[in-house]
Formats: C-alpha cells, structure tokens, sequence
C-alpha cells in the first residue's frame, strides 16, 4: 500500500469517527430545535456539523457525500439567517439528510464507496424547502467537487437547475421514499470501537506502569539474591500499584450510558409519529458510567424495549383522554449503581399488560394449550412476553408485529450476566428493570472446589453461605418426590450436587445423613429471580477474576460461562448460574413448565389444586393446612414454655406468642393415650391482621402440590372435611375455626 493510501485511510478513518459523533449531535440539536428550546448557539451546532462533513468529504474526493452535504448545508445556512423558519416537516427532512449520509458512511466503512443509492427524491426535497417569497442568492456550489486531495476520477458537480417556484415550509409531507434503508448491513463499525479517554487518565495509567516495571526489577533482582525480606516489600508493592493499574485501565474502558441514551430522543420522535402517537421521554441518571463492552452489548435490547413501550404501551392521545389521562404519554428512563451493578428502569404510563389478551395469543399460537395457560400464576403469565415468537400487535408493521424481539431482549441480558425484570399495572403501566454488571472483564467471584477441581462463581448470583455439620445434616435436607430440598428459614430451597451434575462423583442420596461429622456445603443463588442451593465439597475464598472466553469446543455447554486463570496457573471454570439451574431442573422457566406439563390434566383438577403444609396430632391423625396459612414453622424447647394466666405462651421475635395444642382442641377426635410430649415441640406459626398464634403439633410430615378434593364433609368442630392425600385419608383443618374457640380473643372484631 502507498504512502497517500495508507494516508487517505486514515483520514476516512477519523472521518468515519468524527461524522458518527456529529450527526448524532446533529440528531439531538435538531430535536432540540423542534421543542422550541434551541436558541442560536443550537442553530450554529446543527449548520456546523454538515459544513465539517461536507468540507472533509470534498478534501477526500466523496463527491456523493459532498453533494448530499451541500444541498443541506444550503437549507441550514437559510435557517441560521432567519430567512425561513422550521416546521415539522422541515425537521423530518434534516432527521432523513442525516439518515442518508450515515447510510453513506457505512457504506464508505464497507465497500471504500461512499455508496450508490439514489438520493435524488432527498435532495428535491431540500431544494424545495430552501424556496422563500424573495429570492435569496444560494451558497454556490464548487465549480469542480474533484478537487480532493485523492480524486482519481471526475465526480458529479452539483445542479445548476433552477429553484423551483416557492412553497411554504410546512407543504406536502415528506414521502417515505426519503427514508432510505441502510444500503449494507450494520456491524461494529470504525466508530462504535472508537473510545475517548482523558488525556490525565492516560498520564495516570502511563505513570503506574512505570512504577510496574520498577517493582519488577526489584522482583527480579531480589529473586537473584533471594533477600526474603526485600522481596516481600517488593511483592506488597507490586500488588498495590496492580490493584491501581487495573482501576485506571478499567476506568479507561468505562463510559456514561448517556452515550447510549442519547439516540432514544431520536427513536421515541420516529415511532410515536408513525403510531400517531404524543410521548414526552425523560431521562435520569445519563452520568451512570458501565465499561463499554457492557454498552455496546444493551444498546439494541434497550432500543427494542423503548420501541416496545411506545407500540404496546402508550395508548393513542384519544384512548388516553377517555381514560382520563393526558394525551401525552410518559417514557423514562432511569439508570443507577446499586450492590455492584448497574440498575436501568424503563418505566412507561401506558395501558399495562393485559396478561389474560398475552396468555389468549400464547393459546392461539400453539405456545401452550389453554389448559396449562389457566395454571399459569401472574409471574409465570407475565413471563409470557419472554416467549419466542410471541406477539401481542394485532397487525403487522414497521415496529411490531413479527413475534421477534422480547425473546432476544432476554436472551442478550442474560448472556452478559444481567437479569430482567417485569412488572405492570392494568391502566396504569409497565416497569421493567434490568440489572446488569459493570464489567465483563473482571469480576468478583467465590472460588469453591467439587470433585477435586475449582469452579468460579460470579458474585452477582451469590445470596448467602450455609454449612451444615452432623445432624443439621439430617434434619436439615430432605426428600421431596426423589429429589433433596433444604427448609431455609421455612422455605423449601431446591438443591443440586454439583458433583452429580458434572458426574465427577456419586450423587449422595442424602448428602451423608448417616454420619455424624458430615458437612455439606450449600450456596444460595439466585437465577432468573427464584433461588436455589449449589452443594459443593468446599468453599475456598472469594477473589476478583480475569474473566478468558471459551474456546468452540466448550462455547455451546450451557453451565459454564468463562474460564480463569488462578495465582498457581490452574484453570478454573466458571459457572453460569442460569445455565447451571437449568441443567439440574431445579429453576423451571415459563417456557420449559408450559411444555413439560401433563396435557392430560382435566381443567376441574387444575382448578382444585394446592400446595398443603401435611401434619400429624398424635400419633395417627393425618391433618393438613393451606401452606400459605403457614407464616412460619418453628421448634420450641419445653423450658421456652410459659403462662400468663391459662394460656401457654412463648417468648417470639420480641413478642409474646400464645400457644395452642392443636389435639386439646380437637376433643373425643385424638386417642389421649396416643399423645407424648415432645421436646422441642414443633409449632405451625399462623399470621392474620399483623396478630400470630402458635398451633403446636406433633410432628411436619410434608410440603404437597395436589389436587384436593373433599369427599367427606365434616361436622366436627375445626375440620372442614376430609380428602385424600398422598394415598392416605387426611383431615383439613379449619384453622379459623379452631382459633376461635382456642383464643376468642384472636379475633376481637368477632367476639
């Protein structure tokens, strides 16, 4: 390559660079102006851009990029004069000069052309808008656009036809044929991996690697000598001016996500005038600074929620004023740091989701049949929007309508380690919160070992440590339907054995229930916003990762999502948490469940299923409970028990708990001589109205998910009848009931 093409690529370079940024700031400054909060300072930016771009254009011969240039650079000269005045269809106009000259741009980034799409129906356009009452001498155009410094041959001079008679700013609108599409597609272009830095904060990073190499010397010489105690100075030193090299590096990296931001104004203008829509779109914490990485990886799923938001869930302004709303629609967006991640909210005052209009589309389209959608809960059918090829639009258009789009958000989220989130209220609107790391790049991480080999595991997953000795062992995990569940502060916690997952050991049936120095390591983690425990043979230490890529061998197993290199150069691997809870069934996804359940269930089944808390009063009477009747389950020790008066109470959580035996209650309906008493006694905590009572029990049997029919109805005061449960007759407890004559004074309202 020639000394001038080695120089003429790198002027295109810059070119590329400089005319992304501007005419991104072109697209800002004019949106300003059309808000009538643009002054003259705005005005100069707008005429500054394209005058920059049509110069350098014509310096490097892009003779089609100079022409397009000019024409607009003719009509924004008029505008700065005062000589015409903008109007909506003026703005829309500029906004599709600009589109063209980016199309132009990456076509140049592409093919080395500055492209060969016909702009001619853009340029009439802005000759028109250039005609005013009196006639006005135009900015001439140069006699000879192959003027560059590089032009090999003649380029096309700008017209010299006429002005066309005189129209107002505001005549026909603009035809969509202005609007070009993209003549090649996008990909990361020369200006998206251009980044900005401090010239201080280069200065900064220089300085530390200069300390980086004294402290190597030192190192290296100490190392030779092997004065231990100067090593370790050096060694100390060496760490401290590390932890600051890697700050000052990943602050290089960092960017403010205003970057990303500020394409939105653009985005919500263009969808809500196609939709025919008015949206106000505010914009709070544009400072919040993610490495750019991270950046570039939301920005697409980011545009796709804003457009989803204006489509789905801003109404018309004429539905709005007859729900009493302003015609104008509310858009915000809302970006924080909190725990170590980076927060976006997008937040619209729309109509909200219409889940029973969701789960009707999902039956229609063969997502799931209209059984199962009527098991759906709320979360599971809000989850809906998530499905792959799901789409609400009645109609096919520009912005929706295709079943592309949610699906991918989600898939794009998680694949950064990020998670998502909805929420909505019918007629009031939607919220959706992402939550995303900071970095890629390196990452805090718990080091844990299983099967003799250590696993990385991201921090941003990780809810808490439990380690169970002997017999916490056993009366700690259980077996629900073949598969170990631990009671975690009265909440059943699905687990899976790492080694039985990677099958580097024998899965333990119940993790050495028999022996009374066993120790089993549980870590609760959090995937896709339901918790579960990983059971690992040790816990190690936690410690900030160099997160490497996979290679293609290992880029398609979902559990894993990188590797590392740790201090003594063994490799670890570290987990995908989603991924990893998955491959062990222990978080099931909406999309999962609807296709795993049973399709012969009948809908009168489904309608009757619940989830009981299964109990035994004696040693023979079977009775069960609503789990959700169940605050708490709770053990209480004999020498706990106390009296005020008749009543057994007991000292809970700061407040005195009143106590009552379930069997001295249920009276000519417990064989007395069944009953012992047991220590500790375990009691079903019940809350109602901010009050709570203890039913003590003899012994918690289970946790079922059944459907529950009475088939015979009881006139035994406190059982409402009995049903069949797990094979086996069981009384249901009218918990109420039995309250009432217990404690009358539990429900003062009712005495």
């Amino acid at each position: 390559m020639s000394l001038n093409e080695t120089l003429q690529q790198d002027l295109i370079k810059d070119l590329l660079v400089e005319s992304h940024e501007g005419l991104d700031r072109f697209d800002r400054e004019l949106l300003t102006l059309e808000q009538g909060q643009g002054g003259s300072d705005t005005m100069n930016n707008i005429f500054r851009v394209i005058h920059t771009l049509k110069g350098t254009a014509g310096c490097l011969g892009l003779g089609k990029i100079e022409k397009t240039a000019h024409c607009g650079e003719n009509l924004l000269s008029l505008l700065r004069d005062g000589k015409i005045t903008t109007s909506p269809a003026m703005i829309t106009t500029l906004l599709a000069l600009s589109d063209a000259l980016r199309g132009m741009l990456r076509a140049l980034e592409a093919t080395g052309k500055d492209g060969n799409a016909d702009h001619s129906a853009l340029l009439a356009r802005l000759e028109e808008l250039q005609a005013i009452p009196i006639a006005t001498e135009q900015i001439a155009a140069p006699a000879n656009a192959a003027f560059g410094l590089f032009a090999d041959e003649p380029e096309p001079t700008q017209s010299s036809a006429p002005i066309p008679p005189a129209v107002t700013a505001t005549a026909a609108p603009m035809p969509e044929t202005l609007v070009a599409a993209p003549e090649v597609s996008q990909k990361s272009s020369v200006a998206d991996n251009a980044i900005r830095v401090d010239v201080g904060q280069l200065d900064k990073v220089m300085n530390l690697v200069g300390e980086l190499v004294l402290a190597r010397n030192q190192i290296v010489a100490n190392t030779t000598n092997f004065d231990q105690a100067a090593l370790l100075t050096a060694a100390q030193r060496l760490n401290i001016i590390t932890t600051e090299l890697q700050e000052s590096v990943m602050k290089t990296r960092m960017q403010p996500i205003g970057n990303v931001w500020a394409k939105f104004p653009r985005v919500v203008r263009d969808v809500s005038h196609e939709l025919n829509k008015k949206v106000r779109l505010i914009m709070d914490g544009q400072s919040t600074e993610l490495d750019r990485t991270i950046i570039e990886a939301i920005k697409d799923p980011l545009t796709h929620i804003v457009r989803n938001s204006i489509d789905h869930g801003i109404e018309t302004p004429e539905k709005r004023c007859a729900a009493g709303k302003p015609e104008e629609g509310l858009l915000s967006l809302r970006a924080f740091h909190e725990g170590g991640q980076v927060n976006i909210e997008i937040m619209d005052d729309g109509a909200g989701i219409n889940l029973e209009r969701v789960k009707a589309k999902a039956v229609s389209q063969n997502l799931l049949t209209a059984e199962q959608a009527t098991r759906l809960s709320e979360r599971e059918a809000m989850n809906l929007i998530f499905l792959p090829g799901l789409s609400t639009a009645e109609k096919i258009s520009n912005v929706s309508g295709r079943g592309v789009g949610m699906d991918v958000v989600k898939t794009n989220i998680e694949k950064i380690g990020g998670s998502i989130d909805l929420q909505t209220q019918p007629g009031q609107g939607t919220t959706l919160k992402i939550k995303i790391p900071l970095t890629l790049a390196i990452i805090p991480a718990l080091i844990v070992t299983s099967g003799g080999d250590r696993y990385a595991i991201p921090q941003v997953s990780l809810l808490e440590l439990v380690r169970l000795e002997g017999a916490q062992v056993r009366k700690g995990i259980e077996m629900l339907y073949g598969a170990p569940v631990y009671r975690l502060r009265g909440h059943l916690l699905p687990l899976a054995y790492l080694n039985q997952q990677f099958k580097v050991a024998t899965p333990p049936a119940k993790a050495g229930a028999d022996a009374d120095d066993a120790v089993v390591n549980i870590i609760v983690l959090q995937a896709d916003g339901r918790h579960f425990g990983l059971v690992v043979d040790e816990i190690n230490d936690t410690e900030e990762i160099v997160v490497k890529p996979l290679g293609k061998q290992l880029k398609g197993i979902s559990s894993f999502a990188g590797a590392t290199i740790m201090g003594d150069g063994r490799v670890a691997l570290i987990l995908d948490v989603v991924g990893l809870a998955q491959h062990a069934n222990v978080v099931a996804e909406t999309r999962d469940r609807a296709m795993m359940e049973d399709k012969t269930r009948t809908q009168e089944n489904a309608d009757q299923r619940q989830t009981l808390l299964l109990f035994t009063v004696g040693t023979d009477r079977r009775l069960a409970i609503p789990l959700s009747q169940a605050a708490r389950l709770e053990e209480f020790s004999l020498t706990k028990i106390e009296r005020t008066g008749t009543q057994e109470v007991v000292q809970y959580r700061g407040q005195i708990l009143p106590l009552i035996r379930v069997a001295d209650h249920l009276a000519g309906q417990i064989n007395q001589a069944n009953l012992v008493a047991l220590d500790p006694m375990p009691v079903v905590v019940y809350s109602e109205n901010g009050r709570s009572v203890g039913l003590i029990v003899s012994q918690i049997n289970d946790i079922v998910d059944e459907a529950v029919t009475i088939q015979r109805k009881s006139t035994a005061q406190g059982i409402l009848g009995s049903a069949v449960v797990q094979g086996k007759v069981t009384d249901l407890l009218d918990v109420p009931a039995l309250i009432r004559v217990a404690d009358p004074g539990f429900y003062p309202a009712a005495a």
